[in-house]
């Protein structure tokens, strides 16, 4: 009896290696950003939609309501793109309702969950953009760490930075120069950053932010981005303003 059970477990032992081989082999891997949009509504699935009908009503209530416009396609990607210029610089937009003055803003690409499509921006879309609870909050850095902040978002070949930043960097991820309205970074001098609460605390390899002072985190859901970011579009929508954005040159990479 042992000796039958020692010769099954050697058959499996070589069906299960022959099963594991496989001629091919990984490469590479890509990954993108997919838009869900109206496009994948040209062959809806019936079943699906009459069950989630008793939903629709209540659901589309809230999140269906207009904030705002946008004038083109914005999407985020590194090592700058539209979408990322404009969430920084709304963060520099909002201050003003903190009474904070930021001498620049960043924003973790990896917070940017969708794009925003051409056309009207409703509540929905926005919370597709910024689904977390992050807050906004505001932060001092000396200088040096405002450098080694700028190297540590070169290592990442990207973040989003707000208008005025202008930094150039390797492809290997090597911090080349750094000026911030067309000025260099002082070692001396003190820096207020806008940001939010989970890049404040020094996450997504942004460690410097660890060195920050004098901690401006206001608390209560009105202060998470989302509605910061719908804040700016209805005020935009006010004035009759379509938003767009573009690069600009904030992050170059130079060979």
């Amino acid at each position: 009896m042992k000796r039958h059970y020692t010769i099954c477990a050697l058959l499996s032992v070589l069906v299960w290696g022959s099963a594991c081989h496989s001629p091919y082999h990984l490469q590479h891997i890509e990954r993108t950003r997919i838009l869900i949009d109206k496009t994948y509504d040209a062959q809806p699935d019936m079943a699906a939609k009459a069950w989630i009908q008793p939903y629709q009503a209540q659901v589309d209530s809230m999140m269906n309501p207009i904030v705002g416009r946008v004038g083109c396609y914005l999407a985020a990607d590194r090592p700058e793109s539209p979408l990322s210029n404009l969430l920084t610089d709304i963060l520099m937009w909002a201050g003003k309702d903190y009474q904070e003055k930021p001498d620049f803003a960043v924003y973790n690409i990896g917070g940017m969950r969708a794009a925003l499509a051409e056309g009207d921006v409703t509540i929905g879309d926005v919370l597709e953009v910024a689904p977390f609870d992050n807050k906004i909050c505001f932060v001092n850095l000396t200088g040096t760490k405002v450098k080694e902040l700028f190297s540590q978002i070169a290592m990442q070949r990207g973040e989003g930075v707000s208008h005025g930043v202008e930094l150039e960097i390797t492809k290997d991820g090597q911090l080349k120069s750094a000026r911030l309205n067309g000025k260099e970074i002082d070692d001396a001098a003190t820096y207020r950053i806008a940001t939010i609460d989970y890049v404040a605390q020094g996450n997504d390899k942004m460690t410097a932010f660890k060195s920050s002072t004098d901690i401006n985190q206001p608390e209560g859901e009105e202060n998470n981005v989302r509605f910061v970011i719908m804040n700016y579009l209805r005020e935009m929508a006010k004035q009759g303003i379509t938003v767009t954005a573009k690069k600009e040159g904030r992050i170059i990479v130079k060979e």
